[in-house]
């Protein structure tokens, strides 16, 4: 069977497959901006506290992500729990790294802006109001390198039954001898391929909707997944 007649017979489980991987990033990346943003929040006005949330929330990458998924099995089972968990965790550092830098600079390109409403507001206003939308842009840039980092982590995840295109991979290589092996894997790995560019130019159409007329934010690193 060519790759094209696998694909025109398995375009339903595919399909469904690619939603659910989608589905889990998102949801990950959501958890992992509410928390990171959190923390950041929290760690910015302390260089200490910055250098301890990063180190913490770097240790989770410095663990292969299969390891965190197999430490999580046992204490919340298997299929979407540990997943979820996993990537959660694991998304963190970008997120974290990037909001401790825009909340730190904030106000540095409208200098005027920020220092009057630094003098007439509440913290918490203040916040909410002026530093969270100013370093929206290093936000985002975080929350980007994040999701292009769980696509592939999401994969490592079906080896715990997670959902996601990761089990057409896994059950490629796991029956390397049959027929569809090569078309199951190829279809897992172009599909995560394609789901990540989705995702990068859904990125690119919110920077765009959100971040005119503001100052670029440099690219933060890259994480990839171990």
């Amino acid at each position: 069977m060519s790759f094209w007649e696998y694909l025109a017979s398995c375009h339903h489980q595919l399909l469904m497959d690619a939603f659910r991987h989608a589905g889990v990033v998102f949801q990950c990346t959501a958890c992992a901006a509410v928390l990171g943003v959190l923390i950041a929040v929290v760690a910015c006005r302390s260089d200490r506290a910055g250098r301890l949330a990063a180190a913490t929330t770097g240790g989770f990458r410095t663990v292969p992500a299969l390891a965190v998924i197999g430490l999580l099995v046992p204490v919340v089972g298997l299929g979407a729990a540990p997943t979820v968990a996993a990537l959660t965790l694991c998304g963190l550092l970008p997120v974290v790294r990037s909001s401790i830098v825009g909340l730190r600079t904030v106000g540095m390109p409208r200098a005027d802006m920020a220092n009057t409403a630094r003098g007439g507001l509440p913290h918490p206003v203040r916040l909410v109001r002026v530093e969270l939308p100013e370093a929206w842009p290093s936000i985002l840039t975080g929350m980007r390198t994040s999701t292009r980092l769980l696509m592939g982590v999401a994969a490592i995840a079906a080896c715990a039954s997670g959902p996601g295109l990761g089990n057409e991979i896994f059950r490629g290589l796991g029956a390397p001898g049959s027929k569809n092996a090569l078309n199951e894997v190829l279809a897992g790995t172009l599909g995560i391929v394609v789901l990540s560019l989705l995702f990068d130019a859904a990125y690119l159409l919110l920077g765009r909707l959100t971040l005119s007329g503001r100052p670029s934010v440099p690219a933060q690193p890259e994480e990839r997944p171990t």
